[in-house]
This record gives C-alpha cells, structure tokens and sequence, in this order.
C-alpha cells in the first residue's frame, strides 16, 4: 500500500497529504519514505531493474548520452540553487547518464546554478554501481556545454572516445546520437510531476525518486521489448 502512494506521488507530484486516506496516513508515507531512502531500497530495485533489461534484451553501452536538465526547486535544500533559465528561483539540475536507446543507467543531482561539465566525471562514475561488463570502447555523446579541454582529457582518462559538439557552430540534434537523453529528460518530466518540480529538500530523498521513476521507465520498455523478443505463459495478446 505505501509503495503504491509514493509511485502516486512521485507521478502526479502532489502533497503527502492529498494522497492519504484511510489505508495510508501521510504520516506512514513520509516515515517509509525516509526509512527507504536511508536503506537505498528504491535505488537497489533499479539495480534490479537495469540488470534484468541487460539480461533479456541488453543494454547498448557502446553509446552513452550524458546532459544537464533543471527543474523549479520552490521548496528550497540541499540540491538548491539560482537558476539560470527561470530568472534567479530556485532550481536543481540532474544530470542524466543514458545507454544509446535512452535508458536511464544514472543520474546526479546538484543545484541549478552548477555548470554540466563539472558535473560529468560523478555522472559517469554511477555505471561502477551496476557492475556491467562495459565495452572496450565507448562512446560518449555531449552537447557543446562540455567543449573543454577538461572534458576531453576526462573521457581520455576513462577510456572513452568523446562525440562533443562545438560551441558557436549549430549542429541539430536530430542528426547526433544525443537526442535520446533529451527524450529521456522528457520522461522524467513529463511523466513523473515530483521530478518537474522538485519539492523534496534533501539529495538522499530525490535521489530515491528518481531511483523508483527509472525503475518505472525500464520495466515500461522491458515489458514492451520483451513482447516481441520473448514468450511466457502470461504474455499478453497485444503489445503493452
């Protein structure tokens, strides 16, 4: 029952105490909440999540799309700071590490006002949780907020060859491999109104959301890949 409440927070991004009724108090919610996020609960079953997409269908980690997104953060915290798209309120900025299809494999939360390529080398580093057998050589696409110096010597000292579009001159994105991490920044919110705007003030608890909505995300594509590649007892008739 309280796993349910929070997906319904986390998607519709309402207050604890609209979503309580007479089977959950908001009371409850919160106190699992906490309880989960401290114990890593919603992140391990992501892990979980990610490691049976890799396992069925497969995790394309020769491409990997990294990008920044900044959300309203009205509530203030720990991952708060001035944004520069919403005239100086209050923000938080995710960067998001995507597989070539899109699919969430990590995310870092900072504040708004914090420059993505600073940001890269925490982002990349969240693959070594999942304990993938990586490829001998990625592939790493960006958008020309990472043009530096720094960012190339980062992805040459990890391994990876870097696919980085230059500043000043347009390039559209249709025609790199980056616009899936763009989509992948739409579902979260598009989909999941307590990621759009933020009103969690500590890292550990959105932390913790963005671990229960990837693992969301992943078992959606999971069971829509799967249909078409495996067969069960249960298998639906048409496609999810």
């Amino acid at each position: 029952v309280v796993f349910d409440k929070l997906v319904q927070v986390l998607v519709l991004g309402a207050a604890y105490e609209k979503i309580a009724d007479t089977t959950c108090s908001a009371t409850t919610i919160r106190n699992r909440r906490e309880e989960w996020s401290e114990a890593g609960i919603l992140t391990a079953l992501e892990q979980i999540c990610l490691e049976a997409y890799d396992k069925m269908i497969g995790l394309q980690l020769e491409d990997l799309a990294v990008d920044g997104c900044i959300t309203q953060a009205p509530c203030g915290g720990e991952a708060a700071g001035r944004s520069p798209v919403d005239r100086g309120k209050q923000g938080t900025k995710r960067s998001v590490l995507v597989d070539g299809t899109g699919l969430p494999l990590g995310v870092v939360v900072a504040a708004a006002n914090r420059h993505d390529s600073p940001l890269l080398r925490p982002t990349m580093e969240t693959l070594s949780r999942f304990g993938f057998e990586l490829p001998e050589r990625i592939t790493v696409h960006l958008d020309a907020g990472y043009d530096s110096k720094a960012t190339r010597a980062l992805l040459e000292e990890l391994g990876c060859n870097g696919e980085i579009a230059t500043k000043g001159i347009p390039a559209p994105i249709q025609n790199t491999a980056r616009w899936v991490v763009e989509r992948t920044n739409s579902w979260h919110n598009r989909g999941f109104k307590k990621l759009a705007v933020c009103t969690e003030k500590r890292i550990r608890v959105i932390e913790a959301f963005i671990g229960l909505a990837n693992a969301i995300i992943i078992t959606g594509r999971l069971l829509r890949e799967g249909w078409t590649h495996h067969r069960w007892g249960t298998r639906p008739a048409r496609q999810p």
